[in-house]
């Protein structure tokens, strides 16, 4: 999480609800300066965040579950009016061990073919967005076993971002982008027990964000 993707995600859940966030810092008990964008930096500089507490108030006041605000965090789609939560959509869903099989997967790192399962999840703008289950233990403790995360083809890709990539000998996996250069790509494994990775940008057939995730 990014200093300026939860304050970017208190912004939309307030203008979800209809209000500024002042008036969302109102509703949610607190005093109405404390989302003020003059209170989101210090007056050395420093990056200052919200507290826990006042995150908990806010979704409590809006009616708004963890992984809905959590989405928002992550640049998935804003919430539906009135706070019901985002809309369902069906999309592709794969093992991440099946996904550098052949067949799968078109030269743009778009899902293609028959092999595909279905998931239901909130709904993204990108048509080509897909699902992978992931397995394995070298992206815990974000990413557990079994956990079902969301992919974007369309989405810009920013240092920091959980991503999966493919490379052009066939194997997929997920991990976090440390660094991007015009030559060179180095990966992440979340888990310190599992290697880092590094790749010129030549032996990636594609890089995509991973917007959202289920446990």
């Amino acid at each position: 999480m990014r200093h300026e993707d939860i304050w970017r995600a208190i912004d939309a859940l307030a203008a979800e609800h209809g209000l500024s966030a002042s008036g969302l810092a109102r509703r949610a008990g607190l005093d109405a300066t404390a989302f003020n964008p003059s209170k989101r930096t210090g007056v050395d500089g420093r990056a200052r965040w919200p507290s826990t507490e006042s995150v908990a108030k806010v979704l409590s006041a809006t009616g708004t579950g963890f992984e809905a605000f959590a989405s928002l965090v992550t640049g998935a789609p804003a919430l539906s009016r009135g706070g019901r939560g985002p809309i369902a959509r069906r999309i592709p869903l794969i093992g991440l061990a099946q996904a550098g099989g052949e067949g799968f997967f078109d030269d743009g790192g778009y899902p293609v073919g028959g092999g595909w399962d279905e998931i239901s999840v909130p709904d993204v703008p990108d048509p080509n967005a897909y699902a992978l289950e992931i397995s394995g233990e070298s992206m815990e403790p974000v990413f557990r076993d079994g956990d079902v995360v969301i992919v974007s083809p369309g989405a810009p890709v920013r240092r920091g971002d959980r991503v999966v990539v493919r490379t052009r000998q066939g194997e997929v996996m997920a991990k976090e982008l440390l660094r991007q250069s015009a030559r060179r790509v180095d990966l992440a494994s979340l888990n310190p027990a599992h290697p880092n990775y590094s790749f010129d940008l030549a032996e990636l057939a594609w890089m995509h964000r991973i917007i959202w995730a289920t446990q």
